[in-house]
């Protein structure tokens, strides 16, 4: 799974630059220094709007104790998405060993409650 994750991380965050002065880039990283202050409810509702925004995840079926295989249906590329985009959300980068363990969405939660530096 280390290989689609690579893979996948290839493909989906090749962007283009956008050339900002040093003064602008200043006061976009200071929006982010008081990144550890998030709530678990916020992390919840930001996880769950995430994955509202996967095409194969039903509505009905989402709740912060849904499994990603079991009860959104998703294969384990899709859960590979699912964690990379967590990630970009919350702008963190998660270890693959770790990444495979998420398996639920309370898992993700979890996670990135204890992660100081998701934002």
């Amino acid at each position: 799974m280390s290989f689609a994750r690579l893979a996948l991380r290839t493909v989906t965050r090749s962007r283009p630059v956008l050339a900002v002065s040093s003064r602008q880039a200043l006061a976009f990283r200071a929006n982010y220094s008081a990144a550890a202050g998030l709530s678990k409810e916020t992390i919840q509702t930001r996880v769950l709007e995430v994955l509202k925004g996967f095409e194969k995840v039903e509505a009905t079926k989402l709740a912060s104790s849904s499994s990603f295989a079991d009860d959104l249906g998703l294969d384990s590329l899709d859960a590979v998405e699912v964690v990379m985009a967590v990630e970009e959300e919350f702008g963190i980068e998660i270890p693959d060993a770790e990444a495979d363990e998420i398996k639920t969405v309370q898992q993700a939660i979890d996670y990135i409650a204890k992660t100081p530096e998701a934002h």
